[in-house]
C-alpha cells in the first residue's frame, strides 16, 4: 500500500510535452509544402478516408511523408491511426494482424501491402529519472497512445511528420519539417536513451544521412560514438535485415564509409577490419581506398549498370579478407580452413546454417576460376550448373577488378562469355525464414478398363447407374484456385519491430 501511494504522488521527471517542439502540433497547409495527393497511393488515401468515416483519426506517416517533402518517390506508404488492430480488422476484410512486440495491420491489395499501425504511447522510463546503468532496450511494446505520444516516441524528427489528406496539411509536433529544410538528422528526445531503446537507430541515422544527403546533428553524432557497443544487443535477424536493405541502395560503399566514420563498422564487422586496423590506423577517414571499400564501390557500380547482386555476394566481399590467405596456403584442406576461419563470425552475427554453407561454397570455388583449360570443358560446364556459381563468379570478378589483377580479369572474361545462369528468386532473402515445404500431390488414379468388374477391395453399391467417385484433381481445385489468387508483395516485409515503421 505504501509503495502504491508513493508512486501515485511521485513527481515525474518529464512529461510528453517536454519531448515536443510544438506540444499542440503545428500545421503546414498546402501553400507551404510540396505534397500533392496525386503523388500518394490511391489505396492509402481510401484507407484513411474509411477510418475517418468510422470516426478514427488517421494520417500518412514516416518515410512516405519525408520522401515526398524531399521530392523523392516513396517506396511505400504507411498509415497511423487511433483505431486499435482489432478495430481496424472489423473495418477491413482484406487485412491481417502481425507482429509480436507491437501489433500492426497489413491491409492487402493486389500486388501490394499497406501497413497500418495504432498510435503508440511513450515508454514509461522516458518519464522517469534516467540512470546510466539501466537497460532501456525495448523488448515488448503493445501500449497504445495518442498522436502526440506517437510522434514523441519515434526515432528521428524527419520520420515523425503526419500528413492529413482531409485538408492537405502536415501535422508537426517535433520540428521535423524544419529539419528537412535544414537537411539535419536529429533524434527525438535524449539520443542516449533513444539509442539504448533501439540500437539499430544508430545504423539508420547513418543510412539516412548518406541516402538523403543530410548531416547528422552534433548531439546525435556524439551519442552514436558513446553508445556504439549497444549495437551488440540488437537481434541478429534485425541487423541482417537492415544490411539487406543497405545492399539494395546502390550506395553500400558510401553507407559503410559512414559507419566507419561513426565508429560503428569496427563493432559490426570487427573480424573483417582487424588486419586493416593494424596496418592503417587512419582507415576510417579513407575507407573507400581500402581493399574492402574498393570492392564495395565496384559492386555499387555494377548494380547501377543493372547487374544483379545478391546479399551473399556482399557478405562474401565483406568477409573476403578473413579467408584470403587460405587460398595461397598449402596447409590443411581448404574447405575445413575456410569453415574454421568464418565460424566465429557466423556465430556472432547469427547467420543461418543454410547461408553459412552457401558462403563457404562461394569461397571454396574461388581457385576454381583460375582453371580455363579447354580440355576441361566438360568439368567447366558441370561447374556452371551449380546453384552457387553466379554468386561465386561475381565475387571472383569484383575482387579481380578491385585488385587490378590483369590475369584474374582475363580468367573472369573466359567464364563470363558463356554465363547464362542468374541468381535464384529467393537468393535476395538472406537470413529470412522461408517456407520450403512443397505441397504433395497425389498421383492420378488409374482408370479402370471396361469389362473387368469393380476395383479390388471396393464394395459395389449401385449397379450400372452408380455415380463415379470424384477424382483427386477435382478435390484439389479449390486449393489450386486459392493458390492462383495469392500474390507476392513487392518486397517481403517480415514482422515489424520497433524502429522499422519509422522510415
Amino acid at each position: 500500500m505504501f509503495k502504491f501511494l508513493t508512486s501515485l504522488f511521485r513527481k515525474k521527471a518529464d512529461s510528453v510535452d517536454s519531448f515536443l517542439m510544438y506540444p499542440e502540433g503545428k500545421r503546414y497547409y498546402r501553400e507551404t509544402h510540396s505534397i500533392r495527393r496525386t503523388n500518394i497511393d490511391e489505396d492509402a488515401i481510401k484507407i484513411i478516408n474509411r477510418l475517418n468515416k468510422f470516426r478514427y483519426k488517421a494520417y500518412l506517416v514516416g518515410g512516405g511523408v519525408r520522401d515526398l517533402l524531399m521530392g523523392k518517390r516513396p517506396k511505400d506508404f504507411d498509415i497511423v491511426t487511433s483505431a486499435t488492430p482489432n478495430q481496424i480488422k472489423r473495418i477491413f476484410n482484406n487485412c491481417r494482424i502481425i507482429g509480436k512486440r507491437f501489433k500492426i495491420v497489413h491491409i492487402i491489395f493486389k500486388g501490394k501491402i499497406i501497413e497500418v499501425s495504432t498510435f503508440r504511447s511513450l515508454p514509461e522510463h522516458r518519464l522517469e529519472k534516467h540512470k546510466a546503468d539501466n537497460d532501456y532496450l525495448i523488448k515488448r511494446d503493445n501500449s497504445f497512445g495518442t498522436a502526440k505520444e506517437d510522434a514523441a516516441r519515434r526515432d528521428f524528427t524527419i520520420n515523425s511528420l503526419f500528413y492529413d489528406p482531409k485538408n492537405d496539411s502536415i501535422l508537426d509536433y517535433v520540428g521535423g519539417f524544419d529539419d528537412i529544410q535544414k537537411k539535419i538528422v536529429r533524434v527525438i528526445g535524449d539520443p542516449d536513451i533513444s539509442f539504448k531503446e533501439d540500437p539499430v537507430r544508430m545504423l539508420r541515422a547513418v543510412k539516412f544521412s548518406v541516402l538523403l544527403g543530410l548531416d547528422i546533428e552534433k548531439k546525435t553524432k556524439l551519442a552514436i560514438k558513446k553508445n556504439r557497443l549497444e549495437i551488440e544487443k540488437s537481434s541478429s535477424a534485425r541487423l541482417l535485415e537492415e544490411y539487406n536493405k543497405m545492399f539494395r541502395t546502390w550506395k553500400t560503399s558510401q553507407i559503410f564509409h559512414g559507419l566507419a566514420e561513426n565508429h560503428l563498422f569496427e563493432v559490426l564487422f570487427k573480424e573483417s577490419i582487424d588486419r586493416l586496423k593494424k596496418t592503417d590506423p587512419e582507415w576510417k577517414e579513407h575507407f573507400l581506398e581500402t581493399p574492402l571499400g574498393k570492392r564495395l564501390a565496384i559492386t555499387d557500380q555494377l548494380l547501377s549498370a543493372r547487374e544483379e547482386m545478391t546479399p551473399a555476394i556482399f557478405y562474401s566481399l565483406i568477409f573476403y579478407d578473413i579467408v584470403s590467405d587460405i587460398f595461397q596456403s598449402d596447409k590443411g584442406h581448404i574447405a575445413h580452413n575456410i569453415k574454421e576461419a568464418l565460424q566465429p563470425v557466423f556465430e556472432r552475427m547469427g547467420i543461418p546454417k543454410r547461408e553459412q554453407d552457401n558462403l563457404v561454397k562461394i569461397f571454396i570455388s574461388q581457385p576454381r576460376f583460375l582453371v580455363t583449360d579447354d580440355e576441361k570443358e566438360r568439368q567447366n560446364s558441370f561447374f556452371k550448373k551449380k546453384d552457387y556459381f553466379y554468386d561465386a563468379f561475381m565475387v571472383y570478378k569484383i575482387v579481380a577488378l578491385s585488385e587490378n589483377n590483369e590475369a584474374a580479369v582475363q580468367s573472369a572474361f573466359f567464364w563470363e562469355i558463356s554465363l547464362r545462369q542468374r541468381p535464384k528468386p529467393d537468393s535476395h532473402n538472406f537470413g529470412q525464414q522461408q517456407n520450403r515445404k512443397k505441397e504433395k500431390k497425389r498421383p492420378p488414379r488409374k482408370k479402370m478398363r471396361g469389362g473387368r468388374g469393380p476395383h479390388p477391395g471396393r464394395q459395389q453399391q449401385g449397379g450400372e447407374g452408380q455415380n463415379p467417385e470424384p477424382s483427386p484433381e477435382s478435390n484439389e481445385r479449390g486449393t489450386n484456385r486459392e493458390q492462383e489468387s495469392h500474390f507476392e508483395p513487392r518486397e517481403p516485409r517480415p514482422n515489424r519491430t520497433e524502429g522499422e515503421d519509422e522510415a
